[in-house]
């Protein structure tokens, strides 16, 4: 017989239903296995190879997740894609990525895109513009959804995050320990509860030292770099901090930009340290001591998190997955 090797053609050669055939394919428990053997070795003489748009759609699986994050130009979700793909790869999917440039309209408008059976699941790291987390407590009860790095915590969702607290709380302690008690805080995130909790570890610390916490020294965060230049720049001229703390990557290249502009020599002058993934925070001149998270092991363990919904498995598990991430100290602290 010629023609078209599929299921239906491995079925009529060997006198057995197509359900046979296709449970023996899948190893099923129900099938001999003298019926596997058979199956499988025509399947091999004849040369069939699986159609997986056809099983997919048989077992209403597409195959596919998707991950929506705020930017794939920022270091730390280029790392946790890396860390997810290779998860997804051993399950045999395929991953969208979706950027919503902190836009939470965008945001919504790709998720609820994907609601229609275009993948199996979603990962998420949301938007840092707007506090979002009536839509989401809505929408985890429609498609499996998996939340890394920025999380809404109230939701009964797998949520994998850093000790942000903890960490910004020893980063602090480092600058004063290197002698700074003027330490201004450049605030990013704080619609969300990972820049809450950073600024929280930063006032803490402050006070733990016996420093009094000055409204004054804390800048927030604007989308346009140049505003940031500017608000830096008059930070210095206005207050005279002896140290910068960024909790976000985006505030490095205008302090150090500001700092040339004034004139001000880092470490000697101005110590500065910041939450940031960057590859070349070691080569800036001086490089950049950093508080760098687990990318790579965030995009991981979310990934891992997710295919164990999409399995029916680990539903006890605690949701609450919290990662270290590591103060690395170089010469912009000169401590």
């Amino acid at each position: 017989m010629s023609g078209e090797v599929n299921i239906k053609r491995l079925a009529q050669e060997l006198n057995i239903s197509i359900a046979t055939v296709s449970k023996a394919l899948n190893d099923s428990y129900e099938i001999s296995l003298k019926t596997k053997n058979r199956v499988l070795s025509l399947a091999k003489e004849l040369n069939y190879t699986p159609n997986p748009a056809a099983s997919n759609l048989r077992s209403n699986k597409t195959k596919t997740i998707a991950v929506i994050i705020p930017c794939i130009a920022n270091n730390f979700f280029s790392l946790a894609i890396k860390g997810i793909e290779e998860i997804a790869r051993k399950y045999g999917h395929h991953v969208l990525i979706y950027q919503t440039h902190e836009d939470t309209e965008m945001e919504m408008s790709f998720t609820n895109s994907l609601l229609n059976g275009r993948v199996d699941g979603i990962l998420t790291s949301v938007s840092s513009n707007e506090y979002n987390s009536d839509y989401y407590r809505d929408l985890v009860k429609k498609i499996p959804l998996v939340f890394f790095d920025r999380v809404y915590e109230s939701l009964d969702a797998f949520k994998i995050t850093t000790d942000d607290y903890q960490i910004s709380f020893t980063a602090t302690e480092h600058l004063i320990k290197c002698g700074c008690l003027k330490i201004a805080y450049l605030y990013g995130l704080g619609n969300l509860p990972a820049g809450r909790a950073r600024f929280s570890g930063y006032k803490d610390a402050l006070n733990a030292h016996g420093i009094s916490y000055d409204e004054n020294l804390v800048l927030n965060y604007s989308e346009d770099e140049d505003v940031n230049l500017d608000n830096i720049k008059k930070l210095f001229q206005d207050q005279y901090p002896d140290a910068l703390f960024s909790s976000i990557e985006e505030f490095i290249i205008p302090a150090y930009l500001a700092c040339n502009y004034l004139q001000l020599q880092i470490p000697k002058d101005v110590k500065i340290l910041s939450f940031s993934n960057m590859s070349s925070a070691k080569l800036l001149n001086p490089s950049l001591t950093t508080i760098t998270q687990p990318a790579f092991e965030i995009g991981n363990e979310a990934a891992k998190c997710l295919f164990k919904i999409l399995n029916k498995r680990g539903i006890d598990d605690d949701q609450n997955i919290v990662l270290k991430s590591s103060l690395i100290k170089r010469a912009s602290t000169g401590c």
